[in-house]
């Protein structure tokens, strides 16, 4: 039995008209030459915790955003496109991020 051609192939991600679900772990930092007060303050108060090997602290932000993308590549691109819109400030930030098949959400029984 051959499947239909806008059946999806669980074997092989993409393919097919369904679009799959994917998981983006975006990370957001200051680029190097910004100054970080929220990574200075992080940095004192670890200090005052008697954390003195902490060199310096860069704060940031995560996020991980679940999408729907027939690929990995039309995934990252989505991906790519919200962190120059919105997610980071391209003057001031720097970002990078994963893509992965989303975990399948377990159903209740």
């Amino acid at each position: 039995m051959t499947a239909s051609p806008d059946e999806a192939d669980p074997l092989r991600p993409g393919l097919g008209t369904q679009p799959m679900l994917w998981l983006a772990k975006v990370h957001v930092l200051l680029k190097p030459v910004v100054n970080d007060p929220p990574g200075q303050a992080i940095q004192g108060g670890l200090r005052s915790l008697q954390f003195s090997t902490v060199e310096q602290v860069r704060a940031g932000k995560y996020f991980e955003i679940t999408l729907r993308a027939a690929s990995a590549e039309e995934a990252s691109a989505l991906t790519t496109d919200m962190c120059r819109k919105l997610l980071a400030n391209p003057v001031l930030e720097d970002f990078r991020f994963e893509i992965a098949q989303a975990p399948s959400p377990v159903e209740s029984s």
